[in-house]
Formats: C-alpha cells, structure tokens, sequence
C-alpha cells in the first residue's frame, strides 16, 4: 500500500523535532510526506510461517484468481509476488528487532538494519475497520488515497495488470520551503484477498516509457508489505502490520532518515484512521 508505499507530514509535528535547525526540520517533514507508499501482492507460493503472534497462511487454490498470460504481464505479476516472498522473509525472521516507538493507543513500531545498513520499520496496530473496507481504501481506491492523506498530490494507475496487480506514478504533495522537491515513486503493486487475511505488497518498478520526471528526484521502495487480518473476537476490527522499506535517494543523512520514516508511519496510521472515523458517520 502501498502503500504504502510513503509519504506523510509526520515528525515536524514531535517536539523533539521542533527543536532542529530550520533545515533539518524541513528535510524531515519532506521525508515524512514521502511516506504513504502501500505496496500490494498477490499468489503466495511459499508457505508462511507465524510470526510475532501472527499466522500468515499460504492461499488456497479457491483464492486465487487466474493471472494474465502475455509475457508483459506476467512480468509484473512476477515482480509483486517475488517483492512480496521478500518481504514476509523480513517478517519472519523474529532476530533483531528493536522496539523504536511504543504509543498509548498501542501502535508499536520495530526497526531491524538488514544487509547494506539500510533499516526497515515494522508497524503493528490494530483498525476499527474491517479486512474488506482496508483493502478498498489500500488497493481498489488507491488513487483516492490523495483525498484522505494530504501529503500525496497524486497516485495514478498507469497498468490494470489481471484483477490483482497494477503499476502506479505516485508524486508527493509540495511543501512550503521544500528545499530538496518533491519525489516521485514507480512501483508495482500486488494484491491478495483471502477469507483470513489481506496482503497487499510490491516494490519499486522502473520502466523505459516512463523514466523519472523533471523536477523530482525518484525515490525507491520495497519489497514491502500490509498483512491486514479481522481480530478473532471482532471482524470490524483488523490487525494491522507494515513493514516499510525505502530508499528515499537523495542528499538527506541516515540519521535523519531513519527518524521521520517511523513517525511518518505513525501519521499515516492517523490519517488511515480519521478517513475510517468519517466513512463510519456517514454509513
């Protein structure tokens, strides 16, 4: 989703941030606005084992639906699911994680530093919202997203790849005193909708007919990944885990990074929730 995705205004808003010079200030709220990138999957073909309380279960032959049969096609398919098979071996594999921000509400964000230095960030919260209306909001509605998240100016489908897939542009909102521009992100996205649980998943795509656009610097992510599953005692709510990994290019330090990507998962986790609070009023 992304996904996620991912771009939000997150940590200017921390006081701990409020106390940076101007310039990094300014670099983290951009680096947060570029955080909403939710990335999807489909066709699971390995099994997937329990993880941090959690049971990914592999697809059953009734949940999956037929995949497009061109070369071009199967070309993208293959890249969400192989982006996906990645994501969920970060996942499972419990060594490492350390706990980065623990909220009241019971949101919980992880960090883990995989091979080349580079860390990722593992969200996990729980949605008064059911498996089917996030996967509307993450997957079928995507280029709505902008409508709900206001540090997304656009999302556009470039490719509807069979009933599963597709290829997305998204560009980041324009901020004021944006030293750095805005970024663009190219990515493929891939989902799966089974009776237990939802995965949406994917990765940074690059392709001839569409290089980067002036003005922006592409930033990459993936492979990452959504695992939404309805709590045992109450399918209006789901658990939700993220796992956000990204390269945002660019001039910006690790340090810094690495601070406003997990609070801007925290912001778009608030942003999520606000649209759900005001699709419930007018249900």
């Amino acid at each position: 989703m992304l996904p996620a995705v991912v771009k939000l205004c997150c940590g200017i808003s921390y006081a701990h941030l409020r106390s940076m010079a101007g310039l990094q200030r300014t670099a983290v709220a951009v680096i947060g606005q570029e955080l909403a990138h939710l990335q999807t999957w489909g066709q699971i073909q390995h099994h997937i084992r329990t993880h941090a309380g959690f049971k990914y279960t592999e697809p059953k032959l009734e949940d999956i639906k037929p995949v497009p049969s061109t070369e071009d096609q199967l070309f993208y398919v293959q890249q969400g699911q192989e982006a996906m098979r990645n994501a969920l071996s970060m996942l499972e594999d419990k060594e490492g994680w350390k706990v980065e921000i623990a909220e009241s509400d019971g949101d919980v964000i992880c960090s883990k530093v995989m091979p080349g230095a580079r860390k990722v960030f593992r969200l996990e919260a729980v949605l008064e919202a059911s498996m089917d209306e996030l996967y509307d909001l993450l997957f079928v509605r995507v280029e709505e997203m902008h409508q709900w998240n206001p540090s997304i100016q656009h999302i556009k489908v470039l490719k509807h790849v069979g009933p599963e897939t597709i290829v997305t542009h998204e560009v980041s909102a324009e901020t004021a005193g944006n030293l750095i521009g805005q970024r663009d992100f190219l990515s493929v996205r891939h989902s799966c909708k089974q009776k237990s649980a939802v995965y949406l998943g994917g990765a940074a795509i690059q392709l001839e007919s569409f290089p980067p656009q002036a003005g922006f610097v592409r930033a990459e992510d993936g492979p990452t990944c959504i695992v939404i599953q309805s709590l045992d005692d109450d399918t209006r709510k789901s658990r939700f885990t993220w796992l956000l990994n990204m390269d945002v290019k660019g001039w910006l330090p690790k340090s810094i990074v690495n601070q406003a990507l997990p609070r801007a998962q925290l912001d778009f986790t608030r942003h999520l929730r606000r649209r759900l609070t005001a699709g419930a009023t007018l249900r």
